[in-house]
């Protein structure tokens, strides 16, 4: 008698959508595009990074939202043409044979909203980042900037798009508690806790850096350097209140460097009054000694590492908002970062254990923390080697793709 040989398992597909892929999904993509039972293909936005071994595949928008369209409803009327632009690819993924198993998406600008036209069997695992507030959040945070009535309409509206990303998902993803918690109760359950993680076999500690400014300065672990790091610079990092603290770092530590990389565009908020940027109105109001001072534009990931590896004070402050990759990095290379005491920077940083905790706002504190850190350097060591290994032992890479694996792994072929 003769036995029927077992048929061969399909490959998982699994779709990536993310406006700026690979985003958030940069490790566990690249994961399952080496892993031979997975087929992975990825959706984004045109002129996104993309990653070497995953097909991206991207859509452009047939025009922007309408300019009179009430200001309430634009992000809203952004997300139907996100959606809609990234519903032709679907269609033309489904038209070509392409059915995914799961699709993983960052549905924050709307790309998955009709999703389940095009795939309504599909495992949908969304990332929710943020749900907006109007107190207890970053909006009002900054006395500085105040919200008003109109304001506050404005980001309840914009959850508009966040409540129909949480009813249509499976399931969500939520990188820290703090930000889980943010997201109604009846979806609460709906949402699972996984960061993404940091890979901590690149970032991680080297007694040999160096890093050589523009001048031609060399900076070595040991020396005295403040460093501070941000996508752009911006007051809900912290920006103002750092450039403001700049002149007593100065003043108390005659031998510092304090090294600033970030652009000069806006992430979140707004451009300022009166001038170009961040940077040029903040340069108006603060007097700093330029040869001390070195304002880097964004630098490539490797020689922001080794910035990462000769800083003996790395400031990380943030309204209440997303967390930043920077400072898990940041102390995943041994550096002693001193944050704000906000959330979710206190998720991570223990006070006095793995790192030290201001006051966002209290500039004279962020300056007398920081000239403690300059002329105690040896003190420090211990609470570096501890923000090490709290990173490696809860935010590591390996523990970020392990999560994402599981949740993909639960849909049924």
């Amino acid at each position: 008698m003769t036995s029927t040989p077992a048929q061969p398992t399909r490959a998982r597909r699994v779709l990536f959508v993310h406006q700026n892929f690979p985003g958030q999904f940069k490790r566990i993509a690249a994961h399952l595009a080496r892993d031979p039972a997975y087929e992975v293909l990825a959706i984004g936005k045109e002129g996104c990074p993309g990653l070497p071994d995953v097909r991206t595949l991207t859509y452009k928008l047939h025009r922007v939202h309408a300019k009179e369209t009430h200001h309430y409803a634009r992000p809203f009327e952004s997300g139907i043409l996100h959606g809609q632009a990234c519903l032709r690819v679907l269609l033309a993924l489904k038209e070509k044979g392409f059915v995914p198993d799961v699709i993983v998406a960052h549905p924050g600008w709307g790309d998955t909203m009709f999703v389940r036209e095009a795939f309504p069997d599909a495992r949908l695992v969304h990332f929710s980042e943020f749900y907006y507030h109007t107190d207890h959040a970053d909006v009002g945070f900054d006395p500085e900037f105040p919200s008003n009535i109109d304001d506050r309409a404005r980001v309840r509206a914009k959850n508009a798009l966040q409540l129909l990303n949480l009813e249509a998902c499976d399931i969500a993803v939520a990188p820290t508690r703090w930000q889980k918690s943010l997201h109604p109760k009846p979806y609460q359950d709906k949402i699972a806790l996984i960061h993404e993680g940091i890979d901590t076999a690149y970032l991680c500690p080297n007694p040999a850096a160096s890093f050589t400014l523009p001048n031609g300065k060399v900076l070595r672990p040991g020396d005295p350097v403040v460093t501070y790091v941000s996508r752009n610079l911006e007051p809900y990092r912290g920006f103002h209140t750092f450039m403001r603290a700049l002149p007593a770092i100065l003043a108390d530590n005659p031998g510092c460097d304090i090294v600033l990389a970030g652009g000069d565009s806006v992430s979140y908020g707004a451009r300022p009054a009166g001038a170009a940027n961040w940077r040029e109105k903040m340069l108006a109001e603060v007097a700093i000694d330029a040869s001390r001072v070195h304002f880097l534009d964004r630098i490539p990931f490797a020689r922001y590492r080794e910035l990462l590896q000769v800083s003996a004070a790395h400031v990380y402050l943030t309204y209440p908002f997303v967390l930043s990759w920077s400072m898990l990095e940041a102390m995943a290379c041994g550096c002693l970062v001193i944050g704000s005491d906000t959330a979710p920077v206190t998720e991570v940083i223990r006070d006095g254990e793995n790192g030290l905790l201001v006051d966002f706002f209290d500039t004279a504190a962020i300056a007398a923390t920081v000239s403690r850190a300059l002329r105690e350097r040896e003190r420090w060591m211990p609470m570096r080697a501890r923000a090490v290994e709290s990173i490696k032992a809860g935010y590591a890479v390996e523990e970020g793709i392990a999560g994402y694996r599981r949740l993909i792994d639960a849909a049924t072929l």
